[in-house]
């Protein structure tokens, strides 16, 4: 009895510990290619093809590297928590195809353009467009995951010595639309006006001021300040209208901490536009950065103890004990280096540019 009480806590400890360090990599993602998305979608209103080469050109000593946190989140979800990947892919798999698609397009325009030359507006196009879909389509997926996976339980038979036996297994029980809502929309929406944002900051720490896409970017990101800011006021209420398990957090005994992160996370955005408009860009940056921190927290505080609200807690969607414990052995190790490869790459790209100085080589 002993023995197994140790292994529910052993197992319980592992899995919120992947469950963290999941939302982490999440979170990289986010903070980090949300801005080379969102530049993406600037230049879907560049006006020539100079512009948007000089804005692929700008992150093209890293932007493959931010994408790496989407790949070993997934397979961090594979590993500890495979109900969870085998569900989410099946409810999915519209939007995630297409998100995936986009991404797809990206990678390969950024290749292609440098070296086009009557077909190189199509690969700037695509460059753009694909930052556009992966975003809304990214952020679509979110909100349906947020409302929840419809599951059933059905029998799987199976055989041992003594004679059959029946054991109850999950399943998807939706439809392959099932995650289309209008909030789910909403938050594809949403989506698109962060990494807006998110995009003009950076273009604003990466060019010099005074060139031609840091003064436009200049405009751009005060417009999506504002925009961004009624997005989170609209997607807070909307969330504790449609959510109880939301709601029972943010109006239970704990209330003033919810308020406070809220506050925490105005005064963050404060201080980015307040940067912003002095021309404090990078500085700017960061302050933007953490209010993609803030947010992302919160969701996934809010969130506990589920992983997937209202179908898996944590302990529940995750692998047996002796599988993390393996898990845990051999992987957990991968996420300082990926840490300081990221840095190290930032590192050594860091520096503004111009337009003209930087549209040749792409």
């Amino acid at each position: 009895m002993e023995l197994s009480h140790d292994i529910l806590n052993i197992s319980s400890a592992l899995s919120t510990w992947w469950w963290l360090l999941l939302g982490l990599m999440f979170l990289f993602y986010i903070a980090l290619d949300g801005a080379d998305l969102g530049a993406g979608i600037f230049a879907l209103f560049s006006k020539d093809e100079d512009e948007r080469g000089a804005i692929m050109a700008s992150m093209a000593g890293f932007w493959d590297g931010n994408e790496t946190w989407l790949v070993v989140a997934g397979g961090v979800l594979f590993g500890a928590f495979p109900v969870v990947y085998g569900s989410a892919f099946n409810y999915l798999m519209i939007p995630l195809m297409l998100a995936l698609w986009a991404i797809i397009m990206r990678a390969v325009a950024f290749e292609f353009h440098i070296h086009a030359r009557s077909s190189r507006k199509i690969w700037g196009w695509f460059f753009a467009l694909g930052s556009l879909i992966a975003t809304f389509f990214a952020g679509v997926a979110l909100g349906a995951t947020l409302q929840g996976f419809p599951m059933a339980s059905g029998l799987a038979i199976g055989g041992v010595d003594s004679g059959n036996y029946t054991t109850p297994v999950l399943h998807f029980s939706g439809t392959a639309m099932h995650w289309l809502s209008p909030f789910s929309l909403w938050t594809g929406v949403g989506a698109v006006i962060a990494a807006g944002l998110a995009g003009g900051l950076y273009l604003c720490a990466r060019f010099v001021p005074g060139d031609v896409i840091h003064e436009r970017a200049k405009t751009w990101t005060s417009i999506f300040s504002l925009l961004a800011l009624a997005a989170i006021v609209v997607t807070i209420v909307w969330s504790y209208a449609i959510f109880p398990w939301a709601a029972a957090k943010w109006t239970g005994p704990y209330w003033y901490i919810w308020a406070g992160w809220l506050l925490l996370t105005l005064f963050f955005a404060y201080q980015s536009m307040t940067n912003h408009s002095g021309g404090h860009n990078f500085t700017a940056l960061l302050w933007g950065e953490a209010v993609v921190v803030s947010l992302w927290a919160a969701m996934w505080a809010s969130m506990y103890p589920y992983i997937v609200p209202n179908t898996w807690i944590i302990e529940a969607a995750a692998n047996p004990a002796n599988s993390l414990a393996v898990f845990t052995l051999f992987m957990t190790g991968f996420v300082p280096v990926m840490i300081m490869y990221n840095w190290y790459q930032i590192w050594v790209f860091r520096g503004r540019f111009t337009k003209k100085s930087v549209y040749g080589g792409h």
